[in-house]
């Protein structure tokens, strides 16, 4: 940073002595720095103690007060209020928090667990079908007040298409389990060739499940705690079931009921719904294969367009070319990119 300022300064005809005094820096420690490969402020700062440092005194009058029978077991932010009830201002809550992480005395005082950093989920890839599915249960009202059918989807990610799905009157890893089996067997999934991607929830995290899908040789990804951002293919599937025009404003009237609807909308969403993530190709279409053709055609089309008025096109056509891969739960660092 600070060579490049130097530099810059340099090129624009200012000497190299006016451009350090003007930086604070001498033309030696600059060379040293230049020599050193250092770009940023090697300086290290202000030797004098800032004059507001707290003294020694003061030092030991917080540790007294926070220490005290009165205060040992609260925070400095319920201690720094009540010692303004009492007309006592020592020092401000992060002063305080500062004092005692350097005394070594900021510690995990509850009966409860601290909390503790989650990891995200792996990075996973499809580039096909079959290869990574996500799935999630969410309720479906019913006729009695505070009791729901449950709707298990399957989805995979690559395609979008929904290859599994279920209604019940409860959740149940059983339940899960003969899902998820019958899909791998329509689908014709091998053993070591699925991700399965859930949340943490007990029918996803259950002996049940997690014995049936070892059986099939089907690898397990969990989401983190309470972050819905980690399972968002099935989060966007749900959403796309409830905002439907068709989608029931009153409860379902029985089970049957329930899912009678849940089959007209698993085979519209698979085979007429132009999904926006996709080119506007269904599921069903971009699971099958026959999305390339469709967009190749749409490509065509749209060049012609151009070619009949190429007064109306300021640029290229609208991308058309298939979503090659899709990726669940990116790293962060390709993901930021």
């Amino acid at each position: 940073m600070i060579l490049g300022l130097v530099d810059e300064a340099v090129s624009a005809g200012a000497r190299q002595r006016k451009a350090c005094e003007v930086v604070g820096v001498d033309p030696r420690t600059l060379q040293r720095w230049r020599a050193q490969g250092i770009g940023a402020d090697g300086r290290a700062g202000p030797k004098q103690a800032p004059k507001n440092k707290l003294s020694a005194q003061e030092r030991e009058r917080i540790l007294e007060v926070v220490n005290s029978p009165e205060h040992r077991d609260l925070c400095p932010k319920q201690i720094v209020p009540r010692l303004a009830d009492q007309g006592e201002y020592l020092a401000s809550e992060s002063t305080l928090y500062r004092v005692l992480r350097e005394e070594g005395q900021l510690k995990h005082r509850e009966p409860s667990s601290p909390p503790t950093n989650r990891s995200r989920p792996e990075e996973c890839v499809a580039t096909a079908p079959g290869q990574v599915w996500s799935w999630d249960i969410t309720y479906l009202r019913s006729p009695i007040l505070g009791v729901f059918f449950y709707l298990y989807v399957v989805l995979d990610v690559w395609s979008r298409k929904i290859v599994g799905w279920s209604v019940h009157e409860a959740e149940s890893g059983g339940h899960a389990s003969a899902m998820i089996e019958a899909a791998c067997a329509r689908e014709g999934i091998g053993r070591d060739q699925l991700v399965l991607h859930s949340d943490n929830g007990g029918p996803m995290k259950g002996a049940t499940l997690l014995t049936t899908l070892r059986a099939l040789g089907v690898a397990t990804s969990f989401s983190r705690p309470s972050v819905s951002n980690d399972n968002p293919y099935s989060e966007s599937v749900f959403r796309t079931v409830k905002y439907r025009p068709q989608y029931p404003r009153k409860p379902f009237a029985s089970l049957e009921a329930a899912r009678t609807w849940v089959s007209w909308f698993i085979g519209w969403y698979n085979t007429e719904h132009r999904h926006s993530a996709i080119r506007f190709v269904t599921p069903g279409e971009r699971h099958s294969g026959q999305d390339a053709e469709i967009l190749a055609k749409r490509d065509a089309v749209y060049a012609a367009a151009r070619e009949r008025r190429p007064d109306r096109w300021t640029g290229n056509t609208r991308d058309w070319t298939p979503i090659e891969s899709v990726v669940l739960n990116p790293a962060l660092a390709e993901h930021a990119a």
